[in-house]
């Protein structure tokens, strides 16, 4: 009974922190789906260029994600262990590295991705559109990359509902702008599939200054502590790298697998470009709700662990697993039978639709897949564990799924299903070796590593015990000696005479005359 109490009170903390985060996350995931299907609504060659450009930026912008997420781990089991103090340096530290990685990727695009595009076989219009939207992208990823320690901040230290009530603002916003960029309303230049870019740059700036404005702003968010030296400790930079790099470049081999599936997808036509991209850019969508617990997951498990309560962090990491899995199945049902309607949502163009309505049955194989990994994953981020994992998503990303994928498509008809195929079959694959990652960590781990609160308790009751032990004998043996003065004889068992003063005189006397007297004792 009592095992199913803290599950249940670890569910509902798990929620609370979910939900939050979920609706931040689908705001962000919203402003994309805006973009792409906005864009599908301007013409086929506008969603064929989003979708192109997508596929290329895309897995770059989700790696510097990925890795400047790193703080939230930090950050939590900082707080976890009561070194408060030592946050805002975290937070500095993802600012300088956000800089660098902003200005690595736009050497990125200068250099290669006119190259990149040339290669393809793509029209001009669409080679036009992918183009300027990638630029427009890059700009958007200049303010994202610097929000993101700002809400590692807030959703630890605050709470993940101060970074949601700011992400809602996006959608409306986003929606706005696309209304004035793409079409071209109210005076504004028509500038199509490009103009869903420009509007994503235009929104996150904004979301940037809210969030700077209310970082300054709140005490609690240490805002003054941060901003008032540029200084960083090298030890933060190294722990931001240690457990950064494995997870922007797990989020980069993911997300590159799906770009790398756009060169081979480009040769079947624009419609089925088009209808990739509508299931690509819903299974996102539904991907929210595994990584919105995979997210809440890492900051609970870190706060335990930080604490070193073992017990409290596996029972986190049970009822997450429990909660994605049983969300996802729903979800993956709605899409299979609401497949067609979503395709409606994105394009009117009736062979789109029935050739990504094929799509979404694949994609929500991997749904699932996606339901039981990505928590797996943020459990493993709590307890800074990103190496190992970063190997095996390698490993079942391009080793299985990618050479599966290109068997199918050369050696069989499926033709753009082979590449769904080899999707499900390398989700599959990641999962099954993440969920053995997850075993072997907690077989590897001893309770002297990570010690539960009782534990803890156990062992400070323990050391009192001792303590007032050893005081209590020394003051029934001072008081003895004290009634031993008084009789002028000072005679105290030999064992005990040593053991509190340490005097060999003494012992050496009562050995000789059979007592010893108050002269001999010091």
């Amino acid at each position: 009974m009592t095992n199913l109490t803290t599950l249940k009170n670890a569910i509902r903390k798990i929620i609370a922190v979910t939900i939050p985060i979920l609706i931040a996350q689908l705001s962000t995931m919203g402003v994309n789906f805006i973009n792409t299907s906005m864009a599908g609504h301007s013409g086929a060659n506008d969603l064929a260029g989003v979708s192109v450009a997508s596929g290329i930026f895309y897995p770059f912008e989700a790696a510097v994600i990925g890795l400047l997420m790193a703080a939230t781990p930090i950050m939590a089991q900082l707080l976890g262990r009561r070194e408060r103090s030592s946050i805002p340096s975290v937070v500095r530290t993802g600012f300088y590295i956000a800089l660098v990685l902003d200005i690595l990727l736009a050497l990125g695009c200068w250099l290669f991705v006119d190259g990149t595009l040339a290669k393809m076989s793509l029209t001009p219009e669409v080679a036009r559109v992918a183009k300027y939207y990638i630029w427009a992208m890059l700009g958007a990823v200049f303010f994202i990359s610097l929000i993101i320690p700002l809400r590692s901040l807030t959703d630890t230290v605050a709470g993940p509902a101060v970074s949601m009530k700011l992400f809602m603002l996006a959608l409306p916003l986003s929606a706005g702008l696309n209304w004035l960029f793409i079409f071209g309303n109210a005076g504004f230049p028509r500038l199509g599939g490009i103009g869903a870019g420009v509007s994503a740059l235009v929104t996150y700036a904004v979301i940037f200054v809210l969030f700077l404005l209310l970082v300054v702003k709140e005490p609690t968010l240490m805002g003054r502590a941060i901003f008032s030296t540029a200084r960083v400790r090298a030890a933060d930079v190294k722990d931001y790298l240690n457990v950064g790099i494995p997870s922007g470049l797990s989020v980069f081999m993911e997300m590159g697998l799906f770009g790398a599936i756009i060169f081979f997808m480009a040769r079947f036509g624009t419609d089925t470009l088009a209808a990739y991209q509508i299931a690509d850019n819903f299974a996102n969508m539904a991907y929210m709700i595994p990584i919105s617990f995979s997210m809440a997951l890492t900051i609970l498990v870190a706060r335990a662990v930080g604490e070193g309560n073992r017990s409290e962090a596996d029972r986190y990491a049970k009822a997450g697993l429990l909660l994605s899995v049983g969300f996802s199945a729903v979800e993956v049902g709605l899409t299979i039978s609401l497949r067609t309607h979503i395709g409606m949502l994105y394009t009117n163009e009736t062979a789109v639709i029935h050739i990504a309505s094929q799509f979404l049955i694949f994609a929500s194989a991997f749904q699932f897949f996606d339901s039981v990994s990505a928590p797996i994953q943020g459990i493993l981020r709590g307890y800074k564990d990103t190496k190992v994992p970063f190997i095996l998503l390698v490993t079942a990303y391009w080793l299985i799924c990618m050479p599966a994928s290109l068997l199918l498509d050369n050696h069989s008809h499926l033709g753009a299903f082979s590449y769904w195929i080899g999707l499900d079959l390398g989700f599959f694959c990641a999962t099954l070796l993440m969920a053995l990652r997850l075993w072997f960590i907690r077989r590897g781990l001893t309770p002297g590593e990570v010690l539960t609160a009782a534990d803890r308790l156990d062992e400070i009751l323990t050391l009192r015990a001792a303590a007032a032990e050893a005081l209590l004998r020394e003051k029934i043996a001072v008081l003895l000696y004290a009634k031993s003065i008084e009789k002028k004889d000072v005679y105290i068992p030999t064992k005990t005479v040593l053991e509190i003063l340490g005097n060999k005189l003494t012992d050496i006397h009562r050995q000789v005359v059979g007592h010893a007297t108050s002269a001999y004792v010091p």
